[in-house]
């Protein structure tokens, strides 16, 4: 029909002629309430973004010489982040002399690597920042855990 037509059609039931795709030939278009159509889109882009997922960046710092009980529950606690959906930054400071045994400081960055190994993967290796040794670790979503309803779900089927 001709756009006068389509237009006349559209304002006989209180809508909007609204061209689709302009290039085609005759010219596609489509009869919606605009308005509506907005509102609905809105919607739409508001609730995406509640839905959206923020990963923080959450830092977990230790010495060259950390003992082994101090190791463990920082690891924990890099473990709980990675399973909560963070990053994790782990950082090793070196005070004063401590900087000559960088070694001690690569070693406690792959004991924890080697720690959350099953749940994470290193995003980035272990690197130096002027008195600080850092590496980066990310959740691996192969290696994710079950949560227990999924586990007593399998072991239903």
């Amino acid at each position: 029909m001709t756009p006068q037509e389509g237009m006349r059609y559209a304002n006989e039931r209180g809508l909007d002629l609204i061209e689709i795709v302009p290039t085609a030939n005759p010219p596609v278009c489509k009869l919606m309430d605009l308005g509506k159509y907005k509102y609905e889109l809105t919607k739409k882009e508001k609730l995406q973004r509640k839905n959206q997922q923020v990963v923080l960046l959450k830092e977990v710092r230790f010495h060259p010489n950390t003992d082994v009980h101090d190791f463990e529950f920082k690891a924990r606690h890099a473990r709980s982040f990675i399973e909560d959906g963070n990053k994790v930054k782990a950082t090793v400071i070196f005070k004063g002399r401590e900087i000559v045994y960088k070694e001690h400081g690569e070693a406690l960055l792959k004991r924890l690597a080697e720690r959350v190994a099953d749940i994470a993967k290193i995003e980035q290796p272990a690197k130096m920042e002027g008195k600080w040794m850092s590496i980066i670790l990310t959740a691996d979503k192969v290696g994710k855990k079950k949560s227990p309803k999924t586990q007593t779900e399998e072991k239903q089927i």
